[in-house]
């Protein structure tokens, strides 16, 4: 097939459901265009295994660290290479169809809503962004761009992870009374140094620092501190270990049970805290409004992590684990109840029917193919903004000290100035986003 005809087909399918065609590429082969801003670590997974699909070829890298470049353009030596992703989708848009988002956290909603304005197809790592306000943007954006969008939400697409939902959807247990989630792996991101001093340290030749910084207000270059990989532990540049891993383990009950955002949050357990810093352990009650799915007019949820897991024998183990997961999830229904390890295939207690009929499912290609067919993928903004502003909410229990922090999702306001000051965020002088920061 060559490229002319692809970009036919393309069209024309894409045509059926608002998607834009795919006619700004150069390249006369009949390739989805990939451009990839940041291709380490979940980046550059992200980029590889997107690349893997037999109809993409990634075009562009863009990254601020030239030791990460280096390795990406080993297996990408054909692509354009860029350090500013303001001026690869500015400058060079023609030369992609699509791009990949796989920066820390605090740069993903300037990135995608500028992808999306530029209407751009766009994976985009989880957490969406940062912030409350900047996922309504991102949402807003990919709706009015009428683009193909896919959270890297991986294990939404997992065999184990679909049963989950369907489990829920059918009320296998009866509707669900209470959810209660720890997250317990190590964390090897948390930063060597925590000392927060004045002087910088001496930026690496190979790194743009201010590029990295973005968005935010000029920092000082702190060694093991930031960058490459433990920027996730600052308030500045990441969300925590429960805005980390909580996409992952809220997903299936925020679609298999249909939740909006909480009505109320608390943290009732905190662990050691630094200026600047999450801390490294939390509980954390989400109380949800109930429905058809819910047994009561609530639905209480927990979140344990930082070693701070359920006691064990306070919740019963499946007779097929015989071992106590550092990471799982348990779901207590009326009529029974559903353990799953993380990661791992969900228990009905006591044994029931398991839904069957879940087919392998790529979550890369899934956004691919989806592109190619001018359909939606199975991980869209619509439901990405949902299910990150829902863990955003609980992350956001740690700036009210213990207290029940009231949440109204129609104005995205709380019963907390202070809480309420954190929804938004400006950005610096120099990159500033209307509508966005």
């Amino acid at each position: 097939m060559n490229r002319r005809r692809f970009l036919q087909q393309t069209s024309a399918a894409a045509s059926l459901l608002g998607f834009p065609a795919i006619t700004r590429s150069a390249s006369p082969n009949s390739f989805l265009q990939v451009a990839s801003v940041g291709v380490a670590r979940m980046g550059g997974n992200t980029m590889r295994s997107v690349a893997t699909h037999d109809k993409v070829k990634i075009t562009a890298l863009c990254d601020v660290d030239d030791v990460h470049m280096a390795s990406a353009v080993k297996d990408f030596p054909d692509a354009s290479k860029h350090k500013d992703w303001r001026e690869l989708i500015a400058q060079h848009g023609d030369q992609f169809d699509a791009i990949t988002v796989g920066t820390p956290d605090h740069m993903h909603a300037a990135v995608a809503v500028t992808a999306l304005r530029a209407k751009k197809h766009v994976y985009l790592q989880k957490p969406m962004a940062t912030t409350i306000h900047e996922c309504r943007v991102i949402a807003a954006e990919a709706a009015k761009a009428g683009v193909v969008t896919q959270l890297g939400n991986q294990g939404r697409s997992t065999v184990e992870g679909r049963m989950m939902v369907e489990l829920l959807r059918t009320g296998a247990v009866g509707k669900i009374k209470e959810i209660i989630f720890w997250e317990n792996k190590k964390l090897n991101w948390w930063p060597k140094n925590t000392d927060l001093r004045p002087q910088a340290d001496p930026v690496p030749g190979t790194l743009a620092w201010d590029l990295w910084t973005g968005v935010r207000e000029a920092h000082p270059y702190l060694e093991e501190t930031y960058h490459p990989q433990t920027w996730r532990a600052w308030r500045d540049f990441g969300c925590g270990e429960l805005g980390d891993m909580g996409c992952h383990h809220f997903d299936s009950s925020v679609d298999g049970l249909k939740l909006g955002p909480p009505k109320r949050v608390r943290q009732t357990f905190t662990g050691g805290l630094k200026p600047g810093m999450w801390s490294d352990a939390r509980e954390v009650e989400f109380e949800f409004a109930g429905n058809d799915l819910i047994a009561g007019d609530t639905l209480k949820l927990t979140w344990l992590d930082g070693e701070h897991a359920p006691k064990e024998g306070s919740i019963p183990l499946p007779a097929a684990v015989k071992k106590w997961p550092p990471s799982g999830g348990f779901w207590i229904g009326e009529h029974g109840s559903i353990f799953k390890p993380y990661g791992q295939r969900p228990y009905l207690m006591p044994e029931g029917k398991y839904p069957s009929g879940f087919g392998k499912q790529d979550h890369y290609h899934d956004w691919v193919d989806a592109i190619l067919a001018g359909k939606q993928a199975c991980d869209p903004f619509s439901h990405g903004a949902n299910l990150t502003e829902i863990v955003l909410c609980g992350t956001l229990a740690e700036h009210a000290q213990g207290d029940w922090l009231s949440y109204d999702a129609t104005t995205q306001t709380t019963n907390n100035p202070t809480v309420n000051a954190l929804l938004k965020r400006e950005y610096r002088d120099g990159w500033k986003i209307e509508g966005l920061g």
